[in-house]
Order: structure tokens, then sequence, then C-alpha cells
């Protein structure tokens, strides 16, 4: 069983979202305004629908958390939805009574769509495949939790592990790097992280923002959508999280399921990513310059985006998720019937945003924090956030010493018969004088 899992549950239009971390150290300190940063960045940005009016996302501490400070119990988060009192009766948890079936029909009759049963599958989304996988005959079953407002969750979730990660000197952000094919440049990236994420598209570059918007509004003036990339970049890292020996243990493999996982996301890419397929190796490996005084390995470059055989390696992590166009479009592309099986000439039509980019990286950063959270729990432990820490420190303070000059035969670093305290102590390189920690890969 690993140190640390989430889960999320609820509905698009169900009461509430929640979240439930377990495995959260004790001793982190937590509040809701915390919590309420995040959830906000999710629901801005230029090309949102109408829902974002609507909701104003807040996060409930329910349990695990005691004046502030976690309890190393399981965490619970629960967001509201404010559009529930519109779908009371369409997405009551209770069996319906003759009444209410009758209520419910005459809603329909009535014209309200929202009465009516969804069969008219969408392009794109998980309406078909998910309605033949657990035999439903209302798709309304399957995008009430395929709907993208089920990252609200997450993004609560992983407010809690950016306040972990913050204690250990790791910080992550993101920012909206390409929208309908316009990319931004380096060289033009004048913004500051804080003047990018208080931007329209949460982009740092000025000049391609403003033909990303062009973009976004030609797709809204045709009732068609637009997708793009976002980057998230964690910095911090210690070299050592993840591990080559096993698939499962790759830090990479996880970070780039934990994105994929995205409802939007359709490619997940590290540093260069597929552009490393188009230069010689010479111009892709990152130089290894040397050692500084403090233990710190410096890199010329960081092309491999902080990754090498699925370790970290001390440099910033970089992964970028692509984002499709969004499924529901305003001008609906045509499909098929799910009970009739005959074509349509319109999809089924709710509420839809534009584009999404800017939110996406938002969670982006949630699914990579919640990732490393769990990566450091693994290598580090602890049960309370200064034994965490206590063992990040001296695992840093090791591997910051030069170690002992290899012999033939592999004998390294062996102690003497009189062990930790003995002679080999006093041979340079040797940590018997090193402070114990619990745990470590060594």
């Amino acid at each position: 069983m690993g140190a640390f899992r989430f889960l999320t549950a609820g509905e698009s239009h169900g009461q509430a979202l929640s979240a439930t971390l377990e495995g959260i150290p004790a001793g982190l300190p937590i509040t809701a305004d915390q919590i309420a940063v995040d959830l906000a960045r999710r629901q801005r940005g230029y090309g949102r629908g109408a829902r974002q009016a609507i909701e104003h996302d807040q996060a409930e501490i329910l349990a695990g958390v005691r004046h502030g400070r976690t309890l190393g119990s399981p965490i619970l988060l629960l967001v509201r939805n404010r559009d529930w009192e519109n779908w009371t009766r369409v997405m009551q948890v209770e069996p319906l009574s003759d009444e209410e079936a009758a209520a419910l029909e005459a809603m329909a009759a009535e014209g309200n769509r929202r009465a009516l049963p969804v069969t008219r599958v969408r392009p794109g989304h998980a309406d078909l495949a998910g309605a033949l996988k657990y035999g439903f005959n209302d798709v309304r079953n399957v995008l009430e939790r395929a709907s993208a407002r089920e990252t609200a969750a997450r993004v609560a979730a992983g407010a809690v592990a950016r306040a972990f990660l913050d204690q250990l000197g790791i910080e992550v952000w993101s920012f909206t790097a390409e929208v309908g094919g316009v990319t931004v440049d380096p060289a033009r990236c004048t913004r500051t992280r804080e003047e990018a994420d208080a931007s329209p598209l949460r982009c740092p570059d000025p000049e391609a923002e403003a033909q990303m918007i062009a973009r976004i509004d030609e797709a809204r003036a045709n009732g068609d959508t637009v997708g793009g990339v976002f980057e998230v970049v964690a910095r911090g890292v210690p070299v050592g999280l993840g591990s080559y020996a096993h698939w499962d243990r790759r830090l990479d493999a996880a970070l780039a399921a934990a994105v994929m996982s995205i409802n939007i996301v359709k490619g997940v890419e590290f540093g260069l990513g597929f552009e490393q397929t188009r230069r010689f190796g010479s111009a892709v490996h990152d130089v290894i310059e040397r050692r500084t005084d403090d233990g710190r390995w410096i890199h010329r470059t960081n092309n491999a985006g902080g990754l090498t055989g699925g370790v970290s390696n001390g440099e910033p992590i970089v992964v970028r998720g692509a984002v499709k166009p969004i499924s529901t479009l305003a001008r609906p592309l045509p499909s098929a019937d799910l009970v009739t099986g005959q074509p349509v000439e319109k999809a089924h039509y709710e509420r839809s945003d534009i584009s999404v980019v800017p939110a996406a990286g938002v969670v982006g950063e949630a699914m990579v924090m919640l990732t490393l959270v769990d990566f450091v729990l693994a290598k580090f432990g602890g049960d309370s956030l200064d034994e965490t820490h206590d063992n990040l420190e001296h695992y840093l303070a090791r591997i910051a010493r030069a170690p002992e000059a290899p012999r033939p035969g592999g004998r390294t670093g062996e102690r003497s018969a009189e062990g930790a305290g003995g002679s080999a102590g006093d041979e340079p390189g040797n940590a018997s004088g090193a402070e114990a920690g619990s745990g470590g890969d060594d």
C-alpha cells in the first residue's frame, strides 16, 4: 500500500463534489482560504462559459484538520454545486415516487431540456463508450461524472498538496503555452509569474496572448471550440524521487499518467518532448557541468525536463499537457442516437466553454503536486510534517557530500568491525557521523 492516495466523488449537477486525501502527515497548516485561491484560479480564463458565473467554488474542510493543522487522519473536502438547486429533481439521489416521476415527465413536456433523457451522443465525449460500458440508456448518467466539473475536487486536493510541498521548498505553477496554434515566444515572455497568472489567459507573453484571444473569438463566432497547451513547472524537487528499477516506480511515468488523466488532455511531454526526435543527441542531452560547493549538480540545459531514467535530477520538472478542443459545440456535429442507432443531424448540446487551457493548467498543477506528494512520502516518509522535513534534510545533507573514491572489488564505504563509530568513520566521505533518518534508498 502506498503512503498517500486521494479520491474524488460527485457529479457535475449533483449536490457537491468531494475529495478525500489519505496519508498527509500531521501538523501541516491548512485553511479553507488557502484552498479557495486555487479554486478561484481554476474558474478564471478568457473563453470560459456561463457555468463559471454560477459557481463560486469554496471548499469546506470536514475532517482531518483541527485548529488549522492536519491530524494525520484522512482529510475530507467538500465543494458544493450552487447549480444543484436547478437540477434537484433531475439529479435527486433517492428513487422517484410516482408523483415525482410524473412531475419530471411534465417538465420535459413543457420543454425543460434538463428533464429530457439524453440519447444523442457527442463526438469526442465519453457519452457513447461510457453508456455502452455501464449499460445506460440515458447518457446523463455518463456525462455527469465525465464532466470536467470533477476537476474542481482535484484542484481542492491539489491545494492541500501545495501547502505540504511549500513546507519542503517545492513550488509548482503553470502557464498557457499555446492556444489554437498560437505559441508563446520565450523572448517575449516579459510578465512576472503574478502578472501572467492575473492575465486573461494566464500567459507570460502579452503579444501571443492577444493572438490567442483572437483565435478564441473566432471559434466563438463559429459556434466552435479551440484547444492548446499548458506547461507546469515544479522547482525545488530534490534529486532522487522515483526509480529506474521498476516501470511503476518511475516518476516520469506517474506524472504522465496524472496529467493524461485530466479529462481534456490528449498528450503529455517533458522538457523538449517530441522535439527531441528532430535533433541529434549532441543537441538534446543535458551536459552535466559540475557539483557546486553546497553539493548541487548543475546541468547546462534542462531539455530532459528535470527527469532522467524515471528519477528527478534536481532541475525543474517541466511537463506539458495537450488540451483538445472541448467536445460540446454550440453548433453540434452530426452524430447518432444511442437507442435507435440511427444518424441524427445534431449531437446533444449543453452550455459549454470555448477554451479551457488556462483552467486546465491549474488542474495540471494539482495533478503534478498530488503525484509529487506521493513520491516525496514514499521516499522520506513521516507521520508528522517535522519528521518528513527532518528526513529530507538528512538526505540532502548526505547527497551534498562527495562520495568516497571507489576501490577495485566494490568495497567502497565498508565500515570497520567496530561499527559506525569505529575507525572507518575517520575516512573521507564516510557518513558514520550523520544523523539517522527513517527510511531511504540506501
